[in-house]
């Protein structure tokens, strides 16, 4: 199996990089290989590399700037998409995509399911929702993996910049840590979002590639807290305990983007139809101290 990647230094692209050796050939193509800005990259390298599967990890993923870069948003979010999903159409691949929890308006107080009507509250949820369905409109094989508070232990993400806070308490830089507690969601450690891709992928190989599992599927971790939740559980897992850290409403931490406040997502479509148990976002960061500690 050829597969072209897409993104290799990103969250989940950095952890596929090493899970998806095992399928087969993986080409990837960062930013200086492929600049999703420029549509005719993107043609050549599908048609370069005649993939059997894309599987797309690269995004504009800046949720506050992407409200002063709506353009350059919707060029890679929703442009970009469409464009790979012709290419990969014309050479008969598969398309893996990535999308979000941030395409629905939080509203709902329930586990949103994949018949749930998007409605963005913000710009970076309506490029990604724009780039969703550019690829049904074009109707070739392809899936797309809705995810949620996807984090890892490399790049801009909230774990990161909590272990960072955690140290700047420790050096008595904060006397104490203030995270929303307003906000709830599926945190998603990046390396599951690739192990569970892989598996996925897997299936589709044993189905031949056909063009059975085509549609949306959510892709996250079982369970919900909210931001302050997973702070607490942050600094206890990784040594902070001493931190104080106190629960505030999102109005006394305004950003550019508006966020949703409920955005959990059911992954019963995904358990269903390739067999994956999601771990707990408990367990998941469990997973990741593991790893750093190994």
């Amino acid at each position: 199996m050829d597969i072209l990647l897409l993104g290799p230094n990103g969250q989940v692209g950095h952890e596929l990089r090493r899970l998806a050796q095992p399928l087969g050939e993986v080409t990837k193509m960062g930013r200086s290989e492929v600049d999703l800005m420029q549509p005719e990259q993107i043609w050549t390298a599908v048609e370069e590399t005649q993939p059997d599967v894309v599987l797309n990890a690269a995004a504009y993923t800046a949720v506050d700037r992407a409200e002063e870069e709506p353009d350059r948003a919707k060029k890679v979010n929703a442009e970009a998409p469409r464009i790979l999903a012709k290419a990969t159409r014309e050479v008969g691949a598969w398309l893996v995509h990535y999308s979000t929890d941030y395409v629905f308006d939080g509203e709902k107080r329930k586990p949103y399911t994949e018949d749930d009507q998007p409605n963005p509250v913000n710009e970076y949820g309506k490029t990604k929702y724009e780039g969703e369905e550019a690829i049904r409109a074009v109707s070739g094989k392809h899936l797309i993996l809705r995810t949620s508070w996807v984090y890892s232990d490399r790049r801009s993400n909230f774990f990161r910049t909590m272990l960072r806070l955690g140290e700047e308490y420790r050096q008595g830089e904060h006397d104490r840590l203030t995270v929303v507690d307003d906000q709830i969601g599926n945190p998603t450690w990046s390396g599951w979002i690739a192990e569970a891709t892989v598996e996925i992928v897997r299936t589709l190989r044993k189905k031949g590639l056909s063009g059975d599992f085509v549609g949306t599927y959510h892709l996250a971790s079982a369970g919900q807290t909210s931001w302050y939740g997973f702070a607490q559980r942050i600094f206890s897992q990784f040594g902070y305990d001493e931190v104080e850290v106190e629960p505030v409403p999102t109005t006394e931490y305004p950003t550019p983007a508006t966020r949703p406040k409920y955005a959990v997502l059911d992954t019963t479509r995904l358990q269903e139809t390739f067999g994956l148990t999601p771990p707990s976002w408990a367990e998941q960061l469990d997973v990741l101290w593991n790893c750093m500690n190994e």
